[in-house]
């Protein structure tokens, strides 16, 4: 048990980078650009850092797109139903624009990384739009990969970790 503590904890006693950014890239809104981003102001080199934001990015997605449906359906009765309305309406707002394309369009949603878009976005939508589990997987993994490339990109290369 000690060792695996050490593992997690650097020498100096503080928290390893590498973990900060995997619970960056965990959390909704920042996801895999502020994994990114943090990555570099913590000095972790590109491909572990690549991947660490991936991977945690993706650890979230299945159960969102499992249970989203049934969590909004069941805030709808509670003092949370106004949240769970404006959700649903900006839901119904975004799968306008990838409603076309279903899987295809989920992708390019996904992997844009602006403001608004990202994985949990996306999840929300594929199961707000009853995507199938597989195909909304999918196109949400592969639009990751593609925005932790085009942030990689940016920050290690455009950048050039001026950080």
């Amino acid at each position: 048990m000690d060792q695996f503590v050490n593992q997690i904890i650097g020498a100096s006693g503080g928290i390893k980078p590498e973990l900060v950014i995997f619970f960056i890239s965990l959390l909704p809104l920042l996801e895999l650009r502020g994994g990114i981003l943090a990555a570099g102001m913590l000095k972790v080199e590109i491909v572990p850092a690549f991947f660490i934001c991936f991977f945690g990015t993706l650890l979230p997605i299945p159960f969102i797109l499992l249970f989203f449906r049934k969590i909004m359906r069941s805030l709808r009765g509670t003092r949370f139903g106004r949240l769970a309305d404006r959700i649903t309406a900006r839901m119904e707002k975004k799968s306008r624009q990838i409603e076309k394309y279903r899987t295809g369009g989920l992708l390019l949603f996904v992997a844009v990384p602006l403001p608004g878009t990202g994985a949990w976005t996306g999840a929300m939508l594929a199961a707000f739009m009853g995507m199938r589990f597989r195909h909304a997987l999918f196109s949400i993994a592969v639009g990751s990969l593609i925005a932790d490339a085009i942030m990689c990109a940016i920050s290690y290369g455009a950048l050039g970790w001026i950080w």
